[in-house]
């Protein structure tokens, strides 16, 4: 067996089956790592040795703990890991060791999972370009000269390599599904409210990011997604949501799939990308689905307009607390910083009212449609030391991150999104597509993911 890349359910039956012990898993993970992260900076803060192993010897002469029992997992660097430094990649915070577990770390905690370190990610997250002043950038493991995307950008490479085989990320504007299209992996945003955030700081106006599980598999995706699921006493939208797992492949005969495409020429795209697109959309066909082009449903503009608002007004009161370091600040947090300050309430109000007509509109949408289709990205993986890219076939882009419209409609009204591995460019760089549908039904897009990756046994190609 493979462990390195063994599906994480098939791990965690070969240790609950006396097949494989937690020691033996974490020693090979740790050679891993060894073999693969030199090139990659994809797990940074990485625990002693001795102390992983040591850890892994104990649950073995335990009982089991939970759905990860022994399993390795390298933690997001936007979350607080107890005795591990949490440096959201910045400068501001790179001696930061938390005394104690963020929620979604202690959950996977007490589920059994052994937390080893942490994923690379932009500073605080922002962009969708994994890099930092802290541990540098993380290069993608089919071309390590380009971008691995991000913010989840360390997760999806480690999965890519095999040095975990579950992965924990977190989506504002893509960053679960962008670095999964570049990685040839899986990623999954959740409905809103499902996967709760830290209980921290304000519970009640912010809803657009969210927590969710990264994998090689929709099947792996859902045994990560009960982990972490679950309402929390201390923050007031949480959903109680029945589980996803075991998730089975969905019947794709009579379901009608919606292909969005360059939303009405709204969004543009690098050669090649509505292509491989495209062509997956087949698989769905072949399975006997029913796949349907779609008219753009909304205006772009309102979308966006409505987005990069309550996007600056979220990120600035995350960032608020550090006006009087703002001179460390990376020049892409400053700008957002500043924007979200200048706001007024009314411009805020308007913009959240744009967002309840798109949502009203997706709702209507979904009496027709099974689920939609778009893009994972607009461009393919570009170069690892371009800060971001400022135009697509021409296109000249306005902000920092408008090169990824594409997520915004999924991301502006906190709707399940599934981004599936499509194929390769001609200079063999990997690409996704989102899968997405009506609040709620995270299940049913997991389903269809399982569908897919069934019939086109997925990742066909592996990085070295």
């Amino acid at each position: 067996m493979d462990l390195s890349q063994t599906t994480a359910i098939d791990l965690l039956n070969a240790i609950a089956a006396g097949r494989l012990s937690a020691e033996e898993l974490m020693q090979a993970t740790l050679e891993r790592i060894v073999s693969a992260n030199g090139s990659a900076n994809a797990i940074v803060a990485l625990r002693d040795p001795g102390d992983l192993l040591a850890e892994a010897r104990a649950l073995d002469a335990g009982p089991n703990r939970g759905a990860l029992h022994g399993l390795p997992i390298a933690v997001k660097d936007l979350v607080n890991v107890a005795g591990i430094v949490s440096s959201q990649g910045s400068p501001i915070f790179k001696d930061h060791v938390p005394r104690k577990d963020d929620l979604i770390a202690a959950r996977m905690r007490a589920a059994g999972a052994i937390l080893i370190g942490k994923t690379n990610v932009p500073e605080f997250g922002l962009g969708s370009h994994t890099f930092n002043p802290v541990y540098g950038a993380t290069r993608n493991p089919y071309d390590p000269a380009r971008t691995s995307g991000g913010s989840s950008g360390g997760a999806a490479v480690a999965l890519a390599t095999g040095m975990v085989a579950l992965a924990d990320g977190s989506d504002m504007m893509g960053s679960l599904r962008n670095p999964a299209a570049w990685n040839n992996v899986y990623g999954f945003r959740p409905s809103w409210g499902r996967v709760p955030s830290e209980p921290a700081g304000d519970g009640y106006l912010h809803q657009l990011s969210t927590l969710g599980p990264m994998a090689r598999s929709p099947e792996d995706l859902g045994l990560l997604l009960d982990v972490i699921s679950g309402p929390d006493s201390r923050q007031p939208y949480g959903t109680a949501s029945p589980a996803v797992s075991p998730v089975q492949a969905a019947d794709m005969h009579g379901l009608r799939i919606g292909w969005l495409d360059d939303w009405g020429g709204a969004f543009s795209f690098q050669d090649g990308i509505r292509e491989v697109c495209r062509d997956a959309l087949d698989v769905f066909a072949q399975l006997g689905a029913e796949v349907v082009p779609v008219a753009a449903p909304f205006p772009a503009d309102q979308i966006w307009d409505s987005w990069v608002t309550l996007r600056a007004w979220s990120v600035a009161a995350g960032l608020a607390e550090l006006s009087e370091q703002r001179a460390a600040l990376k020049d892409t947090a400053r700008w957002e910083l500043d924007r979200g300050l200048a706001l007024t309430a009314m411009q805020v109000h308007e913009a959240s009212v744009s967002r309840s007509e798109w949502f009203r509109c997706a709702a209507a949408l979904f009496q027709d449609y099974d689920a939609l289709v778009l893009p994972s990205a607009q461009v393919w993986p570009f170069e690892v030391e371009t800060p971001y890219p400022t135009e697509i076939a021409g296109t000249q882009m306005d902000t920092y991150h408008r090169w990824m419209e594409v997520m915004v409609p999924v991301s502006l009204i906190g709707l399940p999104c599934l981004s599936v591995p499509v194929g390769f460019g001609t200079a063999g760089l990997p690409m996704g597509m989102q899968v997405f549908g009506p609040r709620g039904t995270d299940a049913h897009i997991l389903s269809i993911g399982a569908a897919y990756h069934a019939a086109t046994r997925w990742p066909q190609k592996r990085p070295a």
